[in-house]
């Protein structure tokens, strides 16, 4: 309902002429807004380890494999979305003990161009509760060939690793910069989330930069080592957990 407000106005003559206006009404109400998230079950596409950015994921390239096609990534919530393959090229044979440096991590980017970046691991965490997770890795036996020929003694180290993200939740505080893989299979840390951190999307790049990750995964060959003139191959396990490890 309108109130009425009556005013007494003084004119010329005198007089007092009363003057009845009405004040407007203000009415509120109030209304919500409102959004629910949930864990996000699909896998999430690789981005790229020196850009990371999830509106421009990439199509990373598998040299060892015919197609160059990589293992798909895993489902989510929790999941390993990719895993660079190591290529240490064709090498001469010789009886002295040599360093051989994996290739660059080949890939097509959003815009359809070739690049080429470190070697890197990705995890994402789409589950909505920072509460942490644990990366390993193992490599699954000496190199051999297709006849059992081991080669003995070799040794593969991942140097220089760093975390990228484009994700605002702390990095992982839990990690190795240094890995020196065990061939009998032990499991090796990469990184861990600890509670409050690794929520999104996080590569561990194996270098900072083509410069650095040009010589950071390295495989030694002892020299007294036998040299078949064939392919050695091997193969890596990487397990994600969702607890996190103290450091």
């Amino acid at each position: 309902m309108k109130k009425l407000v009556t005013a007494v106005a003084f004119v010329g003559l005198g007089l007092t002429i009363p003057i009845t206006a009405q004040a407007e009404e203000v009415a509120a109400y109030h209304s919500n807004g409102q959004i629910v998230f949930e864990p996000n079950t699909e896998p999430t596409d690789p981005i790229s380890p020196t850009d990371p950015d999830p509106e421009n994921p990439i199509k990373p390239v598998d040299p060892t494999t015919p197609d160059g096609k990589p293992e798909p990534g895993t489902n989510g919530p929790l999941s390993i979305d990719f895993a660079s393959s190591l290529y240490f090229g064709t090498q001469k044979i010789t009886s002295k003990t040599e360093i051989y440096h994996a290739a660059l991590q080949k890939y097509v980017d959003a815009a359809g161009a070739e690049q080429e970046g470190p070697n890197f691991v990705q995890v994402t965490d789409n589950r909505g509760t920072e509460s942490g997770w644990t990366l390993h890795v193992k490599q699954n036996g000496q190199l051999k060939t297709a006849e059992d020929q081991e080669l003995k003694a070799a040794q593969i180290r991942l140097n220089n690793g760093t975390i990228v993200t484009p994700s605002e939740s702390p990095k992982p505080s839990n990690f190795k910069s240094a890995i020196t893989l065990n061939p009998n299979g032990a499991e090796s840390l990469v990184m861990s989330a600890q509670e409050g951190e690794g929520a999104g999307t996080y590569l561990m790049s194996w270098g900072d930069s083509l410069s650095a990750a040009v010589d950071s995964i390295e495989l030694e060959v002892p020299g007294s080592t036998t040299k078949y003139a064939a392919k050695y191959s091997t193969t890596f396990t990487w397990l994600l957990t969702d607890t996190p490890t103290n450091p």
